[in-house]
């Protein structure tokens, strides 16, 4: 074996374990998450109805209890994420070096705090705007009907995808701050990252123009605040 392929094994290796340490990390978490779910569940409808009145249904018998399971993953991986990016952290360290490594240090601690914040920007203030909209068209001869599965699923699946895009103003400021590429190319490339991010809404939200506006706007208002700490960065 050459000194290559003993390497790429070794990183392999390294790689493996830290998934089956994340993995396991997810799944003792599990049983305590899905102990908590029926106290998240009645907390988000409560949130997400708010005093509208509206009362949730479900129409088979275990649809409850697979809903249960998926808010005990959504749990479990939120309170594990710190833990995994410990072990991805751990992973990619020989590779660096210490002023890579510092910087990293930090991308890891901002994107932690840019997703959490993301997801409670749209559990509590985007999803009760969507759900309201939705109410909206009721009348006389249509009552709306909701069933608690569509509801929440749609909550745990918008929730990460904007935790996932509230990551913009962070890649920004990373490629340029690496000089992977430069502050003018990206500024100069603003209509075609305007565009990018539309499409990136359409694909990612429910086929409704509100979802996709709602997370379109945020999502450009922080990748101009990634390119303004870029260009002072630049700057100094």
């Amino acid at each position: 074996m050459t000194d290559k392929e003993e390497s790429l094994t070794q990183h392999l290796e390294a790689l493996r374990k830290a998934l089956i340490r994340s993995f396991a990390c997810i799944a003792i978490l599990l049983p305590f998450a899905f102990w908590v779910s029926p106290k998240v569940l009645d907390f988000s409808i409560k949130v997400l109805l708010g005093d509208s009145g509206i009362h949730l249904n479900y129409f088979s018998p275990l649809e409850v209890f697979i809903l249960q399971m998926k808010i005990a993953l959504f749990i479990a991986l939120i309170v594990s994420f710190p833990y995994i990016a410990k072990n991805i952290w751990d992973f990619i360290m020989p590779a660096l070096h210490s002023k890579e490594k510092k910087f990293i240090k930090s991308i890891v601690f901002f994107s932690s705090l840019l997703f959490c914040f993301g997801i409670a920007f749209c559990f509590f203030i985007i999803l009760p705007i969507i759900i309201r909209f939705g109410m909206s068209f009721a009348s006389p001869q249509m009552q709306p009907v909701f069933g608690v599965s569509n509801i929440i699923t749609l909550s745990l699946s918008l929730s990460i995808v904007f935790g996932i895009m509230f990551q913009f103003p962070l890649i920004t400021y990373a490629l340029i701050k690496s000089n992977i590429i430069s502050y003018e190319s990206v500024s100069s490339k603003r209509s075609y990252i305007i565009i990018g991010i539309l499409i990136m809404a359409t694909l990612l939200t429910p086929p409704d123009v509100l979802s996709q506006i709602l997370l379109f706007l945020p999502t450009y208002m922080l990748f101009e605040l990634g390119l303004l700490f870029a260009r002072k960065n630049n700057r100094r």
